[in-house]
């Protein structure tokens, strides 16, 4: 079982209910699988088997039955709180050792999860490549030369390679997209505010999320049922009934495609036949493609980077950034810099366009159940995004970086791999609370396309979830 033990979700589950495993047992297979060496730059802080097994002796009393996530082990983006251990969010001089969870770690530990341990990132979660951390480039899980994608960078790899059933990142323009389709994962981005904030060092205060990797879209959606909630403690947290969510598509449904003028592969000679294919497997589940209108979503993606937001990220450090402007990595102090040109009338004036930008978008949603893009266009080497760092992360945004500040929530759904053995995915997107429409959308979608489970050689099977 050491070598062979698959963490989806449910077959753990089953080995639990059955009482073939123990919690203390499946720490012991992982810290071993783990290892000592970290050639991928995945971890800023992995917990010791001790530490593990803290956890799991808590869970031994208890009954399997009676807790969804019982012995699941994830791992958490070191910009989210796991008491005791620091909290970097990619910064060493930054660090600061929280007493408390983040309220999203206190749920999942209280469904019965099991912390793996801190994983690298783009510091301050400004980056789509996973590239830049003092603590390493974390690199893709299928091919070394090639970016994870970021900023959940180890929360993304440490799942694809077997490490964790599910992990945590955040998602501000994509971060919790991009890393799902460059390591075969699905990638789900809630709508903000679904899942607390509190305990979160922020990129972008008014747009943050914490996302969720897994190997399943069905794994995904039990994580999201035990990790959402209202939170008193986090003003943007949402305050929602269970009836507020968009109802399950039936058999046949709708999806938007953007026009193909619209679309963008830079460059990438395999991609755009790979989307064409995730289309068509689409409506072999019984979906119809319409030709939507793209260019208000884009011109909203370009808000985020080009506009006063990034002064948001800014005024999340400004304390920091001020006082110890060396401590921060090159391109993310050249990034958040920006932040000076930006005036308050400039901040209003954008809030304005984004406000006529959705009114033009409003339309859309009446002739479509949900939109369907690439989730990213094309993957880069390591090298590449080195020499070329600002291009190559603004390209990675094209599809990602509007869906906060228009509200919506998102799935990204591996569907195929392109020749070098690089996965390809595509992004589910919708309104707000359109969340559980998408888990199962994508579960439908990865059950007809599904091959493997993350990078490893576990099969996927339509039985398991």
């Amino acid at each position: 079982m050491n070598d062979t033990l698959s963490l989806e979700i449910t077959r753990l589950r089953n080995l639990y209910l059955s009482g073939e495993l123990s919690p203390t047992k499946m720490v012991d297979i992982l810290d071993a699988r783990i290892g000592n060496k970290d050639h991928g730059n995945i971890w800023i802080r992995r917990l010791s088997r001790d530490e593990m097994r803290t956890y799991a002796k808590r869970l031994e009393s208890k009954d399997p039955a009676n807790q969804p996530l019982y012995g699941i082990p994830f791992s958490i983006k070191d910009n989210i709180d796991l008491a005791g251990i620091p909290t970097t969010a990619g910064c060493p001089d930054y660090a600061y050792t929280p007493e408390k969870n983040a309220t999203v770690v206190q749920k999942l530990i209280d469904a019965g999860a099991i912390p793996v341990g801190k994983t690298n990132l783009d510091q301050f979660a400004t980056g789509l490549v996973g590239t830049r951390s003092p603590y390493g480039a974390c690199r893709n899980s299928f091919n070394s030369d090639y970016i994870s994608g970021g900023s959940s960078a180890g929360s993304a790899v440490s799942v694809a390679l077997g490490l964790a059933s599910f992990s945590l990142g955040t998602d501000t323009a994509g971060s919790g997209r991009v890393p799902a389709a460059f390591n075969n994962l699905v990638g789900h981005k809630p709508t903000c505010g679904l899942l607390s904030t509190t305990g979160v060092v922020p990129a972008c205060r008014t747009l943050d999320c914490v996302s969720i990797f897994a190997l399943t879209a069905d794994d995904a959606e039990t994580v999201l049922q035990s990790a959402q909630g209202f939170d008193s403690t986090d003003a943007y947290s949402r305050n929602y009934s269970g009836e507020a969510f968009l109802p399950t598509l039936g058999t046949n449904f709708t999806f938007g495609v953007p026009s193909k003028d619209q679309l963008a592969f830079f460059e990438n000679p395999e991609t755009p036949d790979l989307f064409s294919q995730a289309i068509e497997q689409l409506r072999a589940i019984g979906g119809a493609a319409i030709e939507i209108n793209f260019s208000p979503f884009l011109e909203a993606a370009r808000l985020l980077y080009e506009g006063p937001w990034i002064a948001e990220r800014y005024t999340a450090i400004r304390e920091f950034i001020e006082s110890k402007p060396d401590s921060i990595f090159p391109v993310t102090r050249q990034i958040i810099g920006q932040a000076a040109k930006f005036s308050a009338a400039d901040t209003f004036a954008a809030l304005y366009q984004l406000k006529t930008l959705q009114r033009k978008i409003d339309p859309v949603w009446k002739s479509v159940d949900v939109i369907v893009t690439p989730t990213a266009g094309t993957i880069y080497k390591i090298a590449e995004v080195n020499a070329e760092p600002i291009r190559c992360n603004s390209n990675l945004g094209y599809y990602t970086n509007f869906m906060n500040l228009l509200d919506m929530s998102a799935v990204a759904v591996p569907t195929g791999f392109q020749r070098n053995g690089l996965p390809f995915g595509i992004t589910l997107c919708a309104p707000a609370l359109g969340d559980l429409t998408l888990l199962r959308l994508a579960a439908r979608l990865q059950g007809s396309t599904g091959k493997t489970l993350g990078a490893t050689s576990t099969p996927f099977q339509k039985e398991f979830v």
